[in-house]
């Protein structure tokens, strides 16, 4: 169903993409220094919600373009491959991010959290382009089973960084005023993700060359 090749560069750029500071885990992180760690992990939880929108999407749009046209997804798996530069270079030349993350939010109930952040990651055209773009680096469109291979990547992908943001939430809500006093231990580990990054889309645009 899956290659090893694929599963090891899905594995290793899913994580890594996850790891990149974005609009939902600045949405947690905000969230766990103004209401704790609790209100972190039930933003978190509403991000996994919201993302689903995006995994069904990607399914049934890919499926469509996989049946018309396989010279059309061909060229939506390099379009993949370029994203994953260009996210890599937006990681290197990005200012600090930690800043963003001092605002101070209004408490509200825990459900009103949860529904923040399924609305803040399903009404997010920038996730809806990456599934479209990301995913097909990594299946066998010739497989009769390809729709299960983009739900069970999708899947991975949003349970891996719903994992992240809740370790996010974790972090902090109980060691804010670590980053507050160390900005650059954030800029250091977003530059490295972004090279990496860069060298995960070279990778990937020459294996798919054959």
């Amino acid at each position: 169903m899956f290659s090893f090749q694929n599963l090891y560069l899905f594995f290793i750029a899913s994580l890594l993409l996850n790891l990149t500071p974005g609009n939902d885990m600045l949405y947690v992180a905000s969230r766990s220094i103004s209401q704790g760690i609790k209100g972190g992990v039930v933003s978190a939880l509403g991000v996994l919600a919201g993302c689903f929108v995006h995994i069904s999407a990607a399914v049934l749009g890919l499926s469509i373009i996989i049946s018309k046209s396989a010279y059309l997804f061909e060229l939506i798996k390099f379009a993949g491959a370029g994203y994953l530069i260009y996210l890599g270079i937006k990681a290197l030349i990005s200012k600090p991010v930690v800043n963003q993350m001092e605002k101070k939010l209004d408490k509200t109930d825990y459900w009103k959290l949860f529904k923040q952040g399924a609305v803040t990651n399903a009404l997010n055209p920038k996730v809806a382009v990456f599934f479209l773009s990301f995913l097909p680096q990594f299946i066998d469109a010739a497989s009769p089973y390809f729709k299960l291979q983009l739900f069970t990547l999708g899947l991975w992908f949003d349970a891996q960084g719903t994992l992240v943001l809740i370790i996010v939430a974790c972090i902090f809500g109980k060691t804010k005023d670590f980053f507050k006093r160390n900005p650059k231990f954030w800029y250091i580990q977003e530059k490295i993700t972004g090279l990496v990054l860069i060298g995960l889309g070279i990778k990937i645009a020459l294996t798919t060359k054959k």
